[in-house]
């Protein structure tokens, strides 16, 4: 059976990156197993080391500049090698907020070029990623893309891969994000259903999303092996 949990979550909780100031320097020591991956030759090994820090939340401002300042400087032009630049980017602007607003064209590029090199590497993770984008950052630091573009590559990422519970998370996101919570509740209810298929930081988020949306009522559980809740497709 194919495994999602490993897969990169795309821009998990992107709407902050426009409120977040915080102003801490990037002096922490930076974490061991980052440094071992930064060692390596793959790009994509960093990203992953990052984002494991960011689930255990024991990551630094230190760590996404350490990790954001390796990758850049990786010139290896293949789906996981820009999927990487654009998860590491991503979450230093998530950080930084509107300190790092003008890289958010290097997340849009680096995640459009990984879909154009290999659009299902990873189960589809850089549609995941710039859909999201899509959706919650301001149009005027997108070169190609809206929140319609974005809602559209997650209904379609859902409609691909309808298994993969992150994907819904990201869509019930984008449609909150949007003022519309409706389309939103079959996601979360089948979200919360598989609620440990999914990272710890995806469940930090499917709580505040539930919250948003009002805590939905869900159905009952689905038969074992349906793969899509009432209402989704």
């Amino acid at each position: 059976m194919t495994s999602y949990r490993s897969a990169p979550l795309g821009l998990a909780l992107l709407a902050g990156i426009f409120t977040l100031t915080c102003a801490c320097g990037s002096r922490q020591p930076i974490h061991s197993e980052l440094m071992a991956a930064v060692q390596g030759a793959d790009a994509l090994a960093v990203a992953d080391a990052l984002e494991a820090l960011i689930d255990a939340e024991t990551d630094t401002i230190a760590d996404r500049e350490y990790a954001y300042e390796n990758v850049r400087a990786r010139a290896d032009d293949t789906a996981a090698a820009q999927l990487a630049r654009a998860m590491v980017t991503g979450r230093l602007v998530q950080w930084k907020g509107l300190r790092a607003a003008s890289l958010v064209g290097d997340v849009e590029r680096c995640a459009r070029r990984s879909r154009d090199l290999d659009l299902e590497f990873r189960h589809g993770a850089a549609t995941r990623v710039l859909g999201t984008l899509y959706v919650m950052a301001p149009t005027s630091l997108l070169a190609r893309g809206d929140s319609e573009v974005g809602l559209e590559l997650l209904d379609g990422l859902v409609d691909a891969h309808p298994e993969a519970p992150e994907n819904h998370v990201r869509l019930a996101e984008a449609y909150l994000a949007l003022g519309d919570p409706a389309p939103a509740y079959p996601h979360l209810c089948y979200c919360m259903e598989r609620r440990d298929a999914l990272r710890r930081d995806d469940q930090r988020l499917l709580a505040r999303l539930m919250a948003d949306a009002g805590t939905p009522p869900c159905p009952a559980a689905p038969e074992t092996g349906s793969t899509a809740p009432p209402g989704v497709r």
